[in-house]
């Protein structure tokens, strides 16, 4: 029998790390779960004030990086320091970074996987603020692909369990999208 909730909760989420340049052109990084892909080149996340909700308002573009099991900890660190208080969180963390070609942000060296983005909307609502942005590019180290496709079970991305207040690996294939169903046909 199951048991009545009055709320409910989606979880797991990605976990992303935001990066961004402030008006001086100082990097910044920050660990954000609320957000997802919308159709094939758009994302879209909710953010509540910090320095880097800040940049993005300032600036229009930022990169989202993949958080990996590797970089747990680094990770981790962006998400509970705000860099208006920190000015050396990434080179505490042991993060470096590049210049994005495609977008005014920065690309987080350590990290696999870097979306680049620009902005399309930008709507306050209940303290947040959510962001709609297109994806123009994506830069990926050569290993973690796979035929020239990004790998999961070589990026080894982590997910936020919103329930238990943990990162999660995600596990390896269980059965083929568009395909796993067709034995019911």
């Amino acid at each position: 029998m199951k048991k009545s909730f009055n709320k409910g909760f989606l979880t797991p989420h990605p976990v992303f790390i935001i990066a961004t340049y402030d008006e001086n052109g100082k990097a910044d990084a920050m660990n954000a779960a609320w957000g997802g892909q919308v159709g094939m080149n758009k994302l879209s996340i909710s953010l509540s004030p910090h320095k880097t909700t800040q940049n993005i308002k300032t600036n229009k573009e930022f990169t989202v990086s993949f958080a990996t099991k590797e970089q747990v900890d680094s990770c981790d660190y962006v998400g509970i320091v705000s860099g208006g208080k920190v000015s050396d969180k990434l080179e505490k963390c042991g993060f470096t970074v590049t210049k994005s070609d495609k977008v005014n942000a920065p690309i987080i060296d350590q990290l696999p996987v870097a979306i680049e983005c620009r902005v399309l909307e930008l709507q306050e609502e209940f303290n947040e603020t959510r962001v709609v942005a297109e994806i123009v590019g994506m830069k990926a180290d050569e290993s973690v692909l796979t035929d020239g496709k990004v790998d999961l079970e070589k990026l080894h991305p982590i997910m936020f369990d919103s329930v238990a207040l943990c990162y999660r690996e995600i596990g390896g294939k269980v059965g083929g999208a568009w395909s796993a169903g067709k034995k019911f046909e």
